[in-house]
């Protein structure tokens, strides 16, 4: 599985080797050998490319997901048998920031609380830090985060606002839509990163995180949907208007189902009852 991924992701055999620190004949050996157990095909190889088969694209999005619950067991198997016990709490950095600091809050009034470690992230990022085992418990927020696989317990909707430059024509208005928003040329939606750390195509910023967001809409380089709890993070040069039409955004917390720490229950607990 790691074998094949590497060269999925590499499309390359030399590199794939490389990165996996073996030789190549071997790599190769074992990508036919994989072939042959499955009985399908997972590259086209031509003397100038590698592309993967319908096939191997299944098979990599099926190895990545058990490589990281490998990955994630040997963690939580590590963690358990930690002398100290605690709790990893993974969220996005801005995001629902004053329901994090209620729940810290309130858990450490908690008899029986343990340290919970906040691991403050980049979009995207909590879930597959939860996926593989680094995190015990998450943050997410739907429709934006993937909860499939996860326990889960809703904790708070709310709707979503559009971050204009302060004195935008449309700042005025009591609400906008999201075609509106949609045909702002002279203000690019943002473009944030994929889970390879790639870039989807498409006129608007490459953002990494909602601090160098607000300051680019600042400057008049880009406009942002938002839930609208992030009104707080905004200065006077920012402009906030309703979109009614843009999907509510959901927080929950999320855990691995198999999970059996008392601390996490005890966490999901307290969150639940805020």
């Amino acid at each position: 599985m790691r074998y094949f991924v590497a060269v999925a992701e590499e499309l390359h055999f030399g590199r794939a080797a490389q990165r996996l620190s073996m030789a190549q004949p071997p790599l190769s050996r074992a990508i036919q050998q994989l072939e042959r157990r499955l009985g399908v095909v997972l590259l086209h190889r031509t003397a100038r490319a590698i592309t993967l088969t319908e096939a191997g694209a299944v098979l990599l999005r099926e190895a990545r997901t058990a490589l990281d619950a490998v990955e994630a067991a040997e963690r939580r198997t590590r963690r358990a048998a930690a002398d100290q016990p605690g709790v990893v709490l993974a969220t996005k950095a801005g995001a629902s920031s004053e329901l994090l600091s209620k729940l810290l809050h309130a858990y450490a009034a908690e008899p029986g609380a343990v340290a919970v470690e906040v691991m403050l992230c980049g979009p995207g990022q909590p879930e597959s830090l939860l996926r593989n085992g680094r995190a015990d418990v998450a943050l997410l927020h739907r429709p934006y985060d993937t909860t499939a696989g996860f326990d889960t317990e809703d904790l708070h909707t709310e709707q979503q606002v559009v971050v204009l430059p302060a004195g935008h024509p449309l700042a005025d208005r009591g609400h906008v839509r999201l075609s509106e928003v949609d045909t702002l040329t002279d203000l690019p939606l943002p473009r944030w990163p994929a889970r390879d750390g790639s870039y989807p195509d498409g006129p608007g910023p490459q953002v990494r995180d909602h601090t160098q967001l607000f300051q680019l809409i600042a400057l008049g380089l880009a406009c942002a949907v938002v839930p609208e709890s992030l009104r707080t993070q905004l200065r006077d040069d920012h402009a906030v208007v309703p979109v009614p039409d843009a999907p509510a955004v959901t927080t929950v917390i999320a855990w691995p189902p198999h999970s059996r720490s008392k601390a996490v229950a005890d966490l999901v607990h307290t969150a639940t009852h805020l």
